[in-house]
């Protein structure tokens, strides 16, 4: 007997949620040991994120498909006030969620309403959480080279203005994660959409005996909101493949 197309999608949502396929095969993402540990251990702290924040991700999901459907890269650009601290942050862990979830043709970046340097701190977390990071120029303005696994490079950051030529220019998303940042910038020039994502800055700790945690906290939400972003994705797409059938 032949399924009714709503019913078979139904039990092939079943079949994927019971079988785990959601989520990627771990062993066949190339990621470091350390990463790959901190990475699979998100996906159960989702309930953590409250609903009213669950809806501004899913606006950036819903971005992310909207670009998957037509056939069209998704290019998301984190911006705070120096970009050295959460837009960086943010930038390594959605590309990292993407790779993780296998969704493909998304890009990130990063930028700051001015550009200082990518914090020391900022480093230091994640480089905790299981990156090789690496410094390629000595300057006032560092450039490092960010690596998720021996062969997984997330390429070079350093603190540069939203703007930067390095950037793109049109068809991207914009997400504020800093609430000055949204406050002076409320318009992004050439941006599809412009989303309000503030994180508390970790820097009110820097040099306080609760500035590892403090990092490493901001860090993992970070982490935990970007791996929402694109379980939630990977989701639609699968439903939307096994629909079409």
């Amino acid at each position: 007997m032949k399924l009714p197309k709503t019913i078979k999608i139904f039990v092939t949502l079943v079949v994927f949620v019971v079988s785990g396929a959601f989520t990627p095969i771990n062993n066949k993402v190339n990621f470091y040991k350390d990463l790959k540990k901190y990475c699979s251990s998100l996906p159960n702290e989702f309930n953590q994120i409250n609903e009213e924040r669950k809806k501004e991700l899913l606006e950036i999901a819903n971005y992310i498909i909207e670009k998957q459907i037509s056939h069209r890269s998704s290019r998301l650009l984190f911006i705070c006030t120096s970009n050295s601290r959460r837009s960086h942050m943010a930038q390594i862990w959605a590309q990292s969620a993407a790779i993780y979830y296998g969704v493909d043709s998304v890009m990130t970046f990063s930028g700051g309403t001015e550009a200082t340097r990518v914090h020391p701190n900022t480093i230091a977390t994640l480089r905790r959480c299981g990156y090789s990071i690496t410094t390629s120029q000595a300057n006032d303005n560092p450039y490092y080279s960010v690596n998720a696994g021996n062969k997984v490079s997330l390429g070079f950051i350093y603190s540069k203005k939203y703007n930067n030529t390095r950037n793109p220019k049109s068809n991207f998303l914009a997400a504020m994660v800093c609430s000055d940042a949204d406050k002076s910038c409320p318009v992004i020039d050439g941006a599809d959409t412009r989303i309000a994502l503030p994180y508390e800055d970790p820097k009110y700790y820097d040099n306080t005996p609760s500035q590892d945690q403090k990092y490493d906290e901001r860090c993992r939400q970070i982490a935990r909101e970007m791996f929402f972003i694109m379980d939630y994705v990977k989701q639609k797409l699968i439903l939307k493949v096994e629909s079409n059938r």
